[in-house]
């Protein structure tokens, strides 16, 4: 309202002036109007208009409106652009002597798609002003990073783009995201407003590298919580919304090739083992009958590949009208890419006192490969009910060969060995997605939404053999643990259905209305089946004495040795595989009521009740016999968020709420875990913790594309989750509610700013830097531990942060766009990124913690339009090409236990428009 109040002062007052001659010249004039997409009627945000011929321009402001002040009276022709859509030029256009001309321009979507932005309504909501126009004027706080920006940064998936936001990092080789210092379990993951389910047994949240910026229009990164959540929050919810399409039709073709300069220099020797499809696809099945014979398919021996990665993306689009008022919005998108990587360094493990456990150099070759497809159909019944269908395929495979070469303990005494882990795991997803939207009356509002998701996950044939090199002879079997030598098998098939059912109406005037209260219900339920089985190759002294290739396993591990009596095949329990399965229930009502308190102040006020049901089952080496335990809860979620407007162009807000944190099947199933380097087992005893979040937050807009905010936090957290090393024979991992409180603030910072701008805007020069400090401390109580579980933890510290979380996190770039008259343009962007030391996990026994030391990051991104039709990038990715570096900070001194350099990444890709 008061928005509305100043603009229209504004405006009286240049009006005013203009018809005294005050502000203008004599015979001066007004061009004024509103700028709308001509298929929806929809406000544009953020759309370019100019005189031909004189300097006069202005761009449309967040209700699609625009204003032209100062023109001489006489005939013009007003020229009107937005990316993704034709520009067009108003003919005739007449100014008088102190009137005002009015114009109500639309304009027709382009019908291709352009690098920086996608051609749709909702797409052009992926633009950086538009994303900006939201969140000035929201009552919540949302921060958002849309199609524009992932383009000009050069962000291939979702991780990637979240990572590039104020006080969020991205696990380095895992695909966990922190949230102001919040890993996996504080965290939540949904799809166009839907949740999504996880691809990992490990994790809580789907891996967000699975979705390429292909399908996404916009990632929004909800920090405050609201009473519309989900109560399962701590440091963020991400959510990720697809792109649609609304234009005449259009088709896109694009190849591209990114080459890693560590890969192109083993490409005479790339060595990967032959237990994964180059295309990502594995029907792999367990053998026949695998312990009374040597029944495996697949090769142990490595085979030289050829390092030179090709990727290709297929879109289209189509729109047609039905009947008077409905319209039918088609789009989909179809990809393929695949990347090889290849490192090289130390491996280490050290006891508290520095003596080596294991004393190695690691070199890793990986392959990665992912298909995606997306189909989004939305029907405009008419201006108040729309629905639209959403379809999410995605299809990732990661393999690697490590190989270990060096000193083991207990296994390579007085010599060396070799220890080669190759594995390959598939993931595919599954969305469905049904929403719809609708305007019942002037005052009520309803939005519902239904999704049914499913998640299959293989690692259908990890190989694992150690081999003790004998001088002069080679190498022979290393057997010290039956479990040294072994294949392995695991599967999920998680299912998760959902359903969002939301309510609003309007209080006091409909035009204007004094405040909204909103009630909805939502449902989550979903259901897991886990399961593993290990292999175990045991030797006889006669299978020990064979002289090896460790390029040529085959030759031991085949029918004939078995027959021979070279080496028996064990199970867990036979052929009976360790398995889980969970069941997950939430249901949950919310109500709330945005209010304005005054014409400055607007409150958002909410409470939500949930009813939680988690139950576990499981069959495992410790419970043979099985067992299984139930989580139930019902809390009760306030919510307080405040938004005080200090004037025209700055906000400051405030958030307060509770939530909670629930522990996820696996950590609550005492199964043993084994990833090939760390063993884990879960924890029946587990419960939730307990969140209390408090957020302030000052926003200023100088303009319509720039911002600059400042944020402080604090959380305060009641019994927090933690993984760390139990005192046992095997040295397990497993999770515990470590102590009573937990506690993370910060301060974030983030500036948006167009640093120079001439020739009507089309030459610009911008820059972009947001900054985060946090602070994170959590007392380490090892008597709740014993009190509350089994397990006896015997931690170095007292006290920590929480692991993988940074105490500085740095974010820049500079970015030079250059346009010309036949839509053909260039942008450069040069991006940086820093991330301080980190906790990688928590020492025990005296050991020290396992830290990350920090990095930084430079990429260099060109993206071009060499016509209309035709697109070329360019992208150097990690020029810097630092060392990743984890260190063990023993009492005596730091130890290296692991560093790596991941190599420099070189990308062409070329697009072509039909």
């Amino acid at each position: 309202m008061q928005n509305r109040k100043v603009k229209s002062c504004v405006l009286f007052i240049s009006c005013f002036l203009a018809v005294l001659g005050l502000n203008a010249q004599a015979q001066q004039g007004i061009i004024k109007g509103t700028v709308k997409d001509a298929a929806t009627s929809a406000d544009i945000v953020g759309a370019s208009i100019g005189i031909v011929g004189t300097t006069h321009g202005t761009i449309s402001d967040d209700k699609g409106a625009f204003l032209l002040t100062g023109i001489p009276a006489g005939q013009y022709v007003l020229q009107v652009s937005y990316v993704g859509y034709s520009t067009i030029r108003v003919e005739n256009v007449v100014v008088k002597e102190g009137a005002e001309t009015i114009l109500d321009i639309n304009l027709e979507e382009a019908g291709e798609m352009m690098d920086e932005v996608v051609v749709t309504t909702t797409r052009r909501r992926g633009t950086d002003i538009a994303l900006l126009a939201e969140q000035k004027k929201a009552s919540l706080v949302i921060q958002r990073i849309g199609a524009q920006e992932l383009s000009r940064i050069g962000a291939s998936d979702a991780a990637n783009a979240v990572a590039k936001m104020s006080g969020i990092s991205k696990e380095e080789g895992g695909t966990q995201v922190y949230i102001r210092g919040m890993g996996d379990r504080y965290n939540t993951t949904s799809f166009n407003g839907l949740p999504l389910p996880s691809n990992d047994p490990k994790l809580k949240n789907i891996a967000l590298d699975l979705f390429s910026t292909d399908v996404i229009e916009f990632v929004a990164v909800d920090k405050l919580y609201n009473s519309k959540m989900f109560g399962d929050f701590g440091g963020g919810n991400i959510d990720i919304y697809s792109k649609e399409y609304s234009g005449e039709g259009m088709f896109e073709v694009s190849v591209s090739s990114t080459l890693n300069t560590n890969a192109l220099s083993h490409s005479q020797a790339f060595m990967q083992l032959q237990n994964g499809d180059r295309w990502g696809f594995s029907e792999y099945t367990l053998p026949q009958n695998p312990l009374s014979g040597f029944n495996f398919s697949n090769s142990a021996n490595p085979v030289s590949r050829s390092p030179y990665p090709a990727s290709v993306r297929l879109l289209g689009g189509k729109s047609v009208n039905l009947g008077s008022e409905g319209r039918l919005n088609l789009f989909a998108t179809a990809s393929f890419g695949n990347g090889y990587e290849y490192r090289e360094g130390v491996n280490n493990d050290v006891s508290a006192q520095g003596a080596r456990i294991r004393w190695s150099e690691q070199n890793r070759f990986g392959y990665k490969t992912n298909t995606t497809g997306l189909f989004n159909a939305k029907y405009l019944i008419n201006s108040e009910h729309k629905l639209s269908y959403n379809f999410l395929f995605v299809n990732s495979s990661d393999q690697w060969n490590d190989n270990y070469n060096g000193y083991f303990r207990d296994i390579t005494e007085g010599t060396t060995g070799l220890r080669r882990l190759g594995s390959y795991a598939q993931n595919r997803v599954f969305v469905n997605q049904l929403l719809g939207t609708h305007q019942l009356t002037d005052r009520m509002d309803v939005d519902w939404g239904v999704s049914a998701n499913r998640v299959a996950y293989i690692m259908p044939d990890r190989i694992e053999n150690v081999l003790r090199y004998v001088d002069g002879q080679g190498y022979r079997i290393a057997e010290f643990a039956d479990s040294d030598n072994n294949r392995f098998n695991q599967r999920l098939d998680e299912n998760e259905y959902a359903v969002n059912l939301n309510g609003s109406y309007k209080i006091g005037n409909t035009e204007a209305p004094k405040g909204v209260i909103r009630l909805g219900y939502q449902g989550r339920i979903k259901k897991r089946e886990f399961e593993s089985i290990q292999f175990n190759f045991e030797h006889t002294s006669q299978g020990r004495a064979v002289i090896v290739d460790p390029n040529n396993l085959d030759a031991l591990y085949n029918q004939e040795s078995f027959a021979n009596g070279y080496f028996n095949i064990t199970g867990f329990a036979g052929e009976s595989p360790q398995l889980y399965s969970g069941d997950q229930q939430i249901h949950a009502g919310y109500v709330s009521l945005e209010y304005d308190l005054t014409d400055r102040l607007t409150s958002v006020v909410g409470v939500r009740y949930e009813n939680i049901r988690q139950y576990v089952d499981w069959v495992t080496q410790f419970f043979p016999e099985g067992g299984n335990n139930t989580l139930t809860r019902n809390p009760i979620l306030p919510s307080l968020n405040l938004k005080y407007e200090l004037n025209e162009k700055q906000n400051l807000r405030l958030g307060a709420s509770k939530t909670y944190t629930l522990p996820q099947f696996k950590e609550r199933a005492p199964f043993v875990f084994d990833d090939g380097t760390v063993s884990e087992q879960g924890n029946p005893f587990l419960y939730p913790s307990d969140n209390y979040n408090l957020d302030l937050k000052w926003e200023l807009f100088p303009s319509s594309s720039e911002l600059i905010t400042v944020a402080a936090f604090g959380k305060y957290i009641q019994n927090p989750i933690n993984e760390i090393n139990i005192a046992a024979t095997a040295n397990d991992i497993s999770w515990v509610n470590i102590g009573d409180v937990g506690t993370a603030i910060g301060v974030e910072m983030e500036v948006k700013k167009d640093v120079i701008k001439w020739n009507n805007d089309r030459n610009l020069f911008s820059a972009g830097l947001n900054v985060a400090y946090m602070n994170t401390d959590q007392e380490i109580n090892t008597e709740k531990v014993r009190r509350e579980t089994r397990f006896d933890i015997r931690p170095t510290h007292s006290r920590s942060n929480f692991a993988g979380a940074s105490d500085l996190l740095i974010n820049a770039d500079l970015t030079f766009t250059k346009r010309w008259q036949n839509e053909r343009n260039v942008m450069g962007t040069l991006a940086y990124s820093y991330f301080s030391d980190k906790i990688y996990s928590l020492g025990n026994e005296e050991k020290g913690n396992l830290v990350d030391r920090g990095v930084g990051t430079l990429d260099f991104i060109i993206r071009s339009k060499v016509s209309r039709r035709i697109g070329v990038d360019l992208l150097l990715r990690n020029i810097l090409d630092p060392e990743y570096r984890r260190i063990q900070e023993n009492a005596s001194g730091h130890v290296p236990v692991l560093t790596y350099k991941k190599g420099r990444f070189f990308s062409l890709g070329v697009s072509y428009q039909l």
